[in-house]
């Protein structure tokens, strides 16, 4: 499975910020489920709380009600693909600079991390994490300008990546995005507050209007001004990554107010009509993330859409295996077939995509033992052949499947299924084009080509 970086919320102006903020985070636990953390400003001092763990885990009602008070907020889950799993890197970060605190929660992942933190370090920057997002903070407490906002502009002006943003200061809630927008960051409104988040389906939690999306190389200011909204740097459009529509955005989210759920459909329709499996008595999806594509696909074939495997939500980061006494226990015990569905039959298992395979491989012998006759692979995205460093933490080359094995057949070999099919590159811009209104993307974990330099890390 692959992990999202993280998530971000901002609240303006909430009654209950902490509140709303928790409930923001909850939508989008999906993104991150390392770390949670909110920061909480009355308009003179912040204040913060975070913790290792899912949201459910880091926060109690005593801790929003007595502690987290103020009407602005900004909320943060993470994974860690820049800085690793250290209580010390968990966000938001909350700094005292000369204008003022300032707290920060960031959505991706800086690709000149290393250059930059070199030259603050020369300069006698002392890092107190391993987090990328703690450069933005250092670039403005050594530049020369005066205001809170020109050092701001100035920090985000030297970083380079993916980022969205989101900033709380004094009263002053801010949101910025990165001039590729490679992460997405959208502004919604509830009432008398302005929110901020990196997916739509917060806003549905929180009770918000979604208004529009930040737009790449944008920074909004909300405050008691309204929402001002400015030109940082000049958007590079087309860059969107476009793996937020085939898994990570939730189903429910809308991206440039087209319904992920309606792109994932017309993804599995698209695969029918290239990769075709006549005979198949069921279609199927491992869950859940390839649930829509499997319901496209299962419409565009005519073959019946069925429950073929169930999954278990309850299943914690970590658990204690039996040594050899029960087989695929780590596939076990997330996922079961429904024999039911699936003995006797050929069926058409859908996934969005295959990482390092070994899931893949595990479910295909467990859908075997459970009688299917033959398991015909389709996967609504291209080959996943490439690491991403724009925010995604994915395995080296040497552990992608697509890169490891150099053949769709050698991959089929690999996994024993009886055929194996991916989404064609044609295919893919056919319906971002046609269905999320994408004339380009950032597609570098399936062709190699990274539009953002990336430089080399430390370790």
């Amino acid at each position: 499975m692959l992990q999202d970086k993280c998530g971000v919320i901002g609240i303006w102006n909430g009654p209950e910020a902490a509140h709303l903020a928790y409930a923001g985070l909850y939508a989008i636990q999906h993104r991150g489920q390392e770390s949670a953390g909110i920061a909480v400003s009355d308009g003179d001092h912040i204040r913060l709380h975070k913790g290792m763990g899912k949201v459910v885990d880091v926060f109690d009602a005593d801790t929003l009600k007595q502690k987290l008070i103020g009407n602005y907020a900004i909320g943060h889950t993470r994974y860690s693909t820049s800085g690793g799993s250290l209580d010390k890197n968990t966000q938001p970060l909350h700094a005292h600079l000369a204008v003022g605190e300032v707290a920060i929660a960031h959505n991706g992942q800086i690709t000149n991390a290393v250059t930059l933190q070199d030259e603050l370090e020369e300069h006698g920057a002392i890092f107190q994490t391993s987090s990328d997002t703690e450069i933005v903070f250092h670039l403005m407490a050594t530049h020369a300008r005066k205001t809170f906002m020109e050092r701001l502009i100035h920090a985000v002006g030297r970083i380079q990546g993916a980022f969205s943003l989101v900033l709380l200061h004094k009263d002053q809630l801010i949101g910025v995005r990165d001039p590729d927008g490679f992460r997405p960051l959208c502004l919604g409104r509830k009432e008398d507050s302005y929110v901020l988040a990196s997916e739509t389906c917060a806003l549905d939690l929180m009770g918000a209007k979604y208004i529009r999306d930040v737009e790449p190389g944008e920074l909004v200011v909300i405050s008691r001004n309204g929402v001002v909204s400015q030109r940082i740097a000049e958007a590079r459009e087309g860059r969107f990554c476009v793996f937020e529509l085939i898994y990570f955005s939730r189903p429910d989210s809308l991206f440039n107010e087209r319904s992920i759920l309606g792109i994932r459909r017309a993804l599995g329709w698209q695969l029918a009509q290239e990769a075709p499996a006549p005979g198949a008595d069921v279609i199927i999806n491992a869950p859940d993330s390839s649930n829509a594509a499997a319901l496209g696909y299962a419409d565009a074939s005519g073959a019946p859409y069925e429950l073929g495997m169930i999954r278990n939500h309850y299943v914690g980061r970590t658990f204690i295996e039996p040594a050899q006494s029960i087989r695929d226990w780590r596939a076990r015990i997330k996922y079961n077939p429904v024999r039911s569905a699936i003995a006797g039959k050929s069926i058409v298992l859908v996934d969005d995509s295959i990482v390092r395979g070994t899931t893949s491989r595990r479910l295909i012998r467990m859908l075997r033992e459970a009688g299917a006759r033959e398991i015909h692979l389709r996967i609504s995205s291209p080959v996943f052949a490439h690491p991403c460093y724009y925010g995604i933490d994915t395995p080296d080359y040497d552990q992608l499947v697509g890169h490891r094995m150099g053949s769709v057949e050698r991959i089929r070999e690999y996994l024993e299924t009886d055929s194996l099919n991916y989404l064609s590159d044609e295919g893919l811009k056919k319906v971002m084009l046609e269905s999320a209104g994408l004339n380009s993307y950032c597609d570098a974990c399936f062709s190699g080509n990274y539009p953002v330099p990336v430089e080399k890390s430390k370790k």
